[in-house]
């Protein structure tokens, strides 16, 4: 029996087509719950380590506890960029040559109001609509609920010739999900934060990614510790930034950076290698 239409390819042109639409996708228990459980005890630990503490800003949240960088924080985190039901949807979106953005915590706690409605790529000075330039990712580390704060999104906001306004108010539609579930979206998509009614936290990860050819939001490269990155497998060093984008993008003196920072034994081949007569 033929399973055209079926089968893991399909169900990421399932998503990719309602990306294209709808700006956003939700890859419903996508994640292990062993792997959440293991993130919620990780960050537990990290937040009291760091005394992490809400913001003091409308955009953060006051009643919103945030870490960001979290690469540095140990092995559990290292294994949220490359998860192979994830990424894949990412890689296609934007193409392998991308890059981590951020990495980071959101806990919305109770009390908490809705979050200014944005996109993600506002402060990047480009005609809209455009093609994507960055893809992110939230991971639901508990229930998304209406209730206690999921992402509201504006469905086919991408697609609008203009960035939103956070001063002012827009009807939206919030992303409900089920634990272990991860919302992906494009920078243009208009959303936010919702607001948190109930008496327990809504912990997501905000697991973000650009374009090989922009900024990341984190500098990676100052923000990790060389030595730490060297015991990162080879795809995880690519992606925070260990890499060249299209064989130039990113040198260093006409050098991969992984051989000149890393000592890597590297065999991408760089566009003037492809030019020799």
């Amino acid at each position: 029996m033929s399973n055209a239409g079926t089968g893991p390819e399909a169900e990421i042109e399932g998503h990719l087509r309602r990306i294209a639409e709808e700006g956003y996708t939700i890859l419903e228990n996508a994640i292990e719950t062993d792997f959440i459980d293991e993130i919620a005890d990780a960050l537990r630990k990290v937040e009291a380590e760091l005394g992490a503490v809400p913001a003091d800003n409308l955009f953060e949240g006051v009643h919103t506890t945030r870490v960001y960088n979290l690469l540095v924080h140990g092995p559990t985190f290292e294994k949220i960029p490359v998860h192979p039901d994830v990424l894949p949807v990412v890689e296609r979106v934007l193409d392998p040559g991308a890059l981590i953005s951020s990495l980071s915590s959101i806990a919305i706690g109770p009390g908490e109001r809705a979050q200014p409605i944005h996109a993600d790529d506002q402060v990047i000075p480009l005609t809209r609509p455009h093609i994507p330039i960055i893809c992110n990712t939230m991971w639901a580390i508990t229930d998304f609920t209406e209730e206690n704060g999921a992402t509201r999104v504006i469905p086919g906001s991408h697609l609008r010739d203009q960035a939103p306004n956070p001063l002012e108010h827009y009807d939206t539609i919030a992303a409900e999900m089920p634990k272990g579930s991860v919302l992906v979206w494009v920078g243009s998509l208009w959303h936010g934060g919702g607001a948190n009614l109930t008496d327990t936290r809504r912990v997501g990860i905000a697991m973000n990614y650009c374009a090989g050819y922009i900024r990341q939001q984190e500098n990676q490269q100052l923000g990790i510790p060389p030595k730490l990155v060297s015991t990162f497998p080879r795809r995880l060093q690519e992606l925070i930034g260990y890499s060249v984008y299209n064989g130039l993008i990113g040198h260093i003196d006409k050098q991969h950076p992984a051989k000149y920072v890393l000592t890597a034994d590297e065999g991408v081949e760089m566009v003037w290698d492809l030019l020799k007569q």
